[in-house]
């Protein structure tokens, strides 16, 4: 079964990496041209262009990965059965899902990939190709100066806020930090500046006041002894934390529309900072996040759906595979779309939502499959 194995993946990967390669070409391209004018209002020259093409082709490879699968496996399964490769593959006592293995096995791999490209590559690549195209013409309110201007731990009762955010020193200016302690009473520090050094706040040229719970006299000052540079260890927030608010609220408001989507860590992040969100953010929130988690299952049903319609034996041409690629895609993409707009304005479940589309093709996949002669 080996030498089956190695034919099998070997006349996958061949047509796998021309749609990938096909793809690629026609995305970049696509973008490129359409964002012509822009590359030379930020004045890039050609390696700058080159440097970018690289730093978004991982945001493509997330859309373009189950498509080319889908499309690889509908014109190899296509192509073996117009030569009855399926059908002497059987004969010899084979069985189907024996025959799929291999696809199975590359169906994961992808998907793997995917989860990788989704998590780690893409977003960094992401911020990779805002720091080319803004290298030579910075854009206007960098560092999120303007936009945001507050941070709210709610799991700590803390809020900040701050006039200017600098994301690559965490550096703050007049930074203002309210919070409540159980007993109902309240601090405010208010500062010059702020940055985080060696794990911990420290405020410069701080002030502090207390106010006791339900009291009606004004806050009471209270004396620091090194207001100068004031440490507040127990101050547990990060940079990274401040820098996913701001993420989250960006792609909240549409400022981000460059980005790739929000990784998995950032979401659980703010989930954790914040545990009492509004119902409709809250709803949004969760569907994109169960729709990271869904995104890398897609390639497995991809593997689930293609088999039962490429499969079928009898003499066909090459462009059915094409045809029925374009048709499933269209069907999965319009009930993706659809089923994460209701997860995401709450009328079904985050978890449904986002998984519905793959719950849906992989049971059609396997009834189609089993019904198949």
């Amino acid at each position: 079964m080996r030498l089956l194995d190695r034919y099998l993946f070997c006349e996958l990967l061949t047509p796998l990496a021309y749609c990938l390669v096909g793809f690629l070409l026609f995305g970049i391209s696509y973008d490129l041209f359409s964002e012509l004018e822009e590359l030379q209002e930020h004045k890039l020259h050609t390696l700058d262009i080159l440097g970018y093409v690289l730093a978004i082709t991982p945001q493509f490879l997330v859309t373009i990965l189950p498509i080319a699968l889908l499309l690889a496996l509908l014109y190899t399964l296509t192509n073996h059965a117009r030569h009855n490769e399926i059908t002497a593959m059987r004969a010899a006592g084979v069985s189907l899902w024996r025959v799929c293995v291999p696809y199975l096995i590359v169906g994961l791999a992808t998907g793997a990939a995917l989860f990788a490209l989704n998590e780690i590559v893409a977003p960094r690549a992401a911020d990779w190709a805002d720091r080319i195209l803004n290298r030579y013409v910075p854009k206007p309110n960098d560092n999120a100066q303007d936009q945001f201007h507050g941070f709210a731990n709610q799991r700590e009762h803390r809020l900040w806020h701050f006039n200017f955010y600098n994301v690559k020193t965490a550096k703050m200016l007049n930074p203002q930090v309210n919070w409540k302690l159980p007993d109902g009473s309240s601090y405010q520090l208010n500062a010059a500046r702020a940055i985080r050094t060696n794990g911990e706040w420290v405020f410069f040229d701080a002030k502090e006041e207390f106010s006791p719970a339900n009291a009606t006299e004004p806050p009471v000052p209270v004396e620091l002894t090194n207001a100068n540079a004031l440490a507040m260890p127990q101050f547990d927030e990060t940079p990274a934390q401040i820098e996913s608010e701001i993420k989250i609220r960006s792609y909240q408001n549409h400022l981000s529309t460059r980005q790739a989507d929000i990784p998995l860590a950032d979401i659980l992040g703010y989930l954790r900072l914040h545990p009492d969100l509004p119902r409709d953010e809250s709803a949004w929130l969760l569907t994109k996040f169960y729709g990271r988690l869904a995104a890398p299952w897609t390639c497995v049903v991809v593997v689930l759906i293609a088999i039962p319609f490429g499969a079928t034996t009898g003499r066909r041409n090459l462009f059915f595979g094409v045809a029925g690629s374009i048709f499933i895609c269209f069907t999965f993409f319009v009930l993706q779309s659809v089923s994460l707009a209701f997860g995401s304005g709450g009328e079904l479940p985050a978890w449904l939502a986002a998984w519905l589309p793959n719950i849906f093709f992989a049971a059609t996949g396997l009834f189609l499959m089993a019904r198949v002669r």
